[in-house]
């Protein structure tokens, strides 16, 4: 759909739908040359290995996942893993859906750029399925500034740049188009509604579904320092009040509860990502979010995944009584192993649903 077919005039993002959004953490966050990053990025797949569980990667039929979003020399190694599962093969369209990190968002936001550039091209944006999207009423456009400032979209583009010329060759005007969303603040009957509005699309065949989220995030920075103290997860930014939910701790040897000293932080950030991973792999929105609710875990793309879970429910999601439709968690890491409250640490994830 040509760009001036868009009626946009109610909004404010000020956007030219015929532009090109720069990418702007090229350089930093990830190598600016092309040939310096198609390698970098052909080693972090290397490390994965070219079967899971017995099946060829890419998995057949696994268009959605969940990667992270950190500068590649943190996260990078970890992404991988979920782009070397990606299925592309009969993909037209490609959805991204990440946090806003720059501005305050109520609600989901999409695009006003017509392009999205990479080191190695430009990709083209879904104009037509943006417009769909529009009319709902349901999102806003995404402010250019604050766009162009985002960094949770523009770290999957190299990747998917990648997998797209692994799987249809090297002319791009075969790659599909994509459409960058922004998930801001949503309540859980929020999450189901934009997820309602997204299950025809998740449903298509055609489609595949980026997730971009990072796990927890722990550190002074973050206003969120939980331990195990007096016997529970405590919050130290939260006066040390304790977490509704509890994680569980392996108890020793002799059968006795862990003290205090005997659990590592690293290790309480690890049991809280575990909750979150946990009601995920359910597939259970509701378990999800009151999990999230429980523990404050600082998922920063809590919201975005809660959108797709809440899309799978709406299809049926488990309708085979196998994994079809649930994710599966394939690689955890962290950026540090804290040991003492000014250590500060982010967590990441990659995993994987088949429709």
């Amino acid at each position: 759909m040509a760009a001036s077919a868009r009626d946009w005039s109610q909004s404010d993002g000020d956007g030219d739908f015929q532009e090109t959004r720069p990418a702007s953490h090229a350089g930093s966050w990830y190598l600016g040359n092309a040939a310096r990053l198609s390698s970098q990025l052909e080693e972090f797949m290397s490390r994965v290995p070219n079967k899971l569980d017995g099946k060829d990667l890419p998995i057949p039929g696994a268009r959605v996942i969940i990667a992270p979003h950190a500068g590649y020399s943190y996260s990078g190694p970890c992404a991988a893993w979920a782009y070397k599962i990606l299925d592309l093969a009969n993909v037209k369209r490609v959805f991204l859906l990440g946090p806003s990190h720059t501005f305050y968002l109520k609600g989901c936001a999409l695009s006003t750029f017509g392009k999205y550039s990479t080191p190695f091209g430009d990709l083209a944006v879904d104009g037509e399925a943006v417009d769909e999207l529009m009319k709902t009423q349901k999102f806003s456009p995404i402010p250019v500034e604050y766009d162009i400032q985002e960094h949770c979209l523009e770290m999957h583009l190299p990747y998917l740049w990648k997998r797209l010329e692994q799987t249809l060759g090297s002319d791009s005007s075969r790659f599909p188009p994509i459409v960058p969303v922004l998930v801001g603040d949503l309540s859980a009957d929020g999450e189901k509604a934009i997820g309602a509005l997204l299950a025809p699309y998740l449903a298509d065949r055609k489609n595949a579904f980026i997730i971009s989220s990072d796990f927890c995030h722990w550190g002074k920075n973050y206003r969120y320092r939980p331990q195990l103290y007096k016997g529970l997860v405590r919050d130290q930014d939260a006066q040390w009040a304790s977490l509704k939910i509890q994680p569980d701790f392996k108890n020793k040897a002799d059968g006795s509860e862990p003290k205090d000293a005997e659990v590592p932080i690293h290790e309480v950030i690890k049991a809280l990502d575990d909750l979150v991973m946990d009601s995920i792999k359910t597939g259970d929105h509701n378990d999800y979010y009151s999990i999230l609710k429980g523990t404050k875990n600082t998922v920063c793309g809590r919201h975005p995944i809660g959108v797709v879970l809440a899309a799978l429910e709406e299809m049926g999601g488990d309708q085979s009584g196998e994994s079809k439709g649930k994710f599966q968690f394939v690689q955890y890491q962290r950026s540090n192993l804290v040991e003492k409250q000014s250590d500060f640490s982010v967590s990441y994830v990659s995993a994987y649903a088949v429709l």
